[in-house]
């Protein structure tokens, strides 16, 4: 039984958030959305709580153990809260908008909760914002997806940004062509190869696949390091969409591989990215190119932003608001006009309310605006 030193709080992993951190949130969603609004995504607006068949069944790699999960007292059936909007944007496309001509571009922001946070992160709730370029998975394709990742953050704020690539189907073409595994030795060289164990991945029996380990660093250095290796289309083709993705975009973004990272990329196939920014922990964005799965299969690709750490940084150094202070009596029509150009007005509701204490900036004076 709850009692009441403990009945206000609130679950490991979610929080409040307060007034600042939420002008800031709401400030970078708007950047962010106007962004990829800008670059013709639309925005679609999916339901928080789907059933949980719905939720796994249209990408590879969903975790539905990942899914806060329940049943519907209405149909009997399990439900989840979504952990992910991606699927659900897939099962958009490929439903209500399987007509629209494609390519297909759609834009989404909303919260997703999971059961437990991820690694030392104890985070549950989050908020999640993203694009998706459905019914092409192409060079050009990801090139514009990341652009446009890109200047969202850009305009959001965020700043020293850099960009690591990785390609999540590497191990896996590799394995099935000119360095064959066995299935158990596939599974044994990807653990490794995500440790980074030489001596392991030796030992089970992955030796040919030591050279990754070491193109991983600046992208023209590790891309010189994998084409030293010379494998042919299995690598060259990747190569050279590496190369195309990267000249479009900006200068001063840094730019780094690592071609067997897997954290993350559950569901993506040929190409994946993380984007990073100084001043935040951890990834700010995640993307790449993947199948929305059904008769047929259909290629996507896409992003999206976790802001939650961007907008805790840039919340602290948020500039104060303006706050206009309107007294009892105020003349209205004055009110409304200055609201119309932007102030924000807090009136008086008895003689006790005091502008100061109420943290205004200026107060309306007849019909003039009157710094404190």
């Amino acid at each position: 039984m709850m009692d009441t030193e403990t009945r206000d709080l609130l679950p490991e992993g979610l929080e409040d958030r307060l007034p600042q951190d939420t002008a800031a949130a709401t400030r970078i969603t708007r950047a962010i959305m106007d962004v990829l609004d800008s670059h013709g995504y639309d925005r679609v607006q999916p339901p928080g709580v789907e059933f949980e068949r719905s939720l796994a069944s249209r990408m590879a790699g969903i975790e539905t153990r990942r899914m806060v999960r329940f049943i519907d007292p209405s149909s009997l059936r399990m439900m989840a809260l979504r952990s992910d909007i991606t699927p659900q944007v897939g099962r958009i496309a490929v439903t209500r908008l399987k007509d629209a001509p494609r390519p297909l571009r759609l834009a989404y922001a909303g919260q997703v909760t999971a059961i437990k946070g991820d690694g030392l992160d104890p985070t549950r709730e989050r908020l999640q914002i993203g694009a998706e370029l459905i019914g092409h998975a192409g060079t050009a394709a990801a090139g514009e997806v990341v652009a446009v990742a890109i200047e969202a953050l850009q305009a959001a704020g965020a700043t020293g940004i850099s960009v690591d690539f990785t390609m999540p189907g590497l191990v896996d073409a590799l394995a099935a062509g000119p360095w064959p595994l066995t299935p158990a030795q596939l599974d044994a060289v990807r653990r490794e190869l995500d440790a980074k164990d030489a001596g392991a991945l030796v030992t089970e029996g992955g030796a040919a696949y030591l050279p990754l380990i070491h193109a991983t660093g600046p992208l023209d250095a590790a891309i010189a390091r994998l084409e030293a290796l010379a494998l042919g289309e299995v690598l060259d083709e990747r190569i050279a969409a590496l190369r195309q993705i990267a000249a479009r975009l900006p200068a001063g973004v840094r730019l780094t591989l690592d071609p067997t990272e897997r954290h993350g990329f559950e569901y993506q196939s040929w190409f994946g990215f993380q984007i990073f920014a100084d001043g935040v922990r951890g990834a700010v964005a995640r993307g790449g190119s993947y199948s929305i799965l059904g008769e047929p299969a259909e290629p996507a690709v896409g992003f999206s932003l976790y802001p939650d750490p961007l907008i805790t940084a840039l919340a602290a150094h948020e500039a104060p608001r303006d706050l206009l202070f309107l007294p009892l009596g105020h003349d209205t029509g004055a009110a409304a006009r200055l609201r119309a150009v932007g102030w924000r007005t807090v009136a008086a509701l008895g003689d006790a309310c005091d502008a100061a204490t109420l943290g205004c900036t200026h107060r309306l004076e007849g019909d003039e605006v009157v710094a404190l």
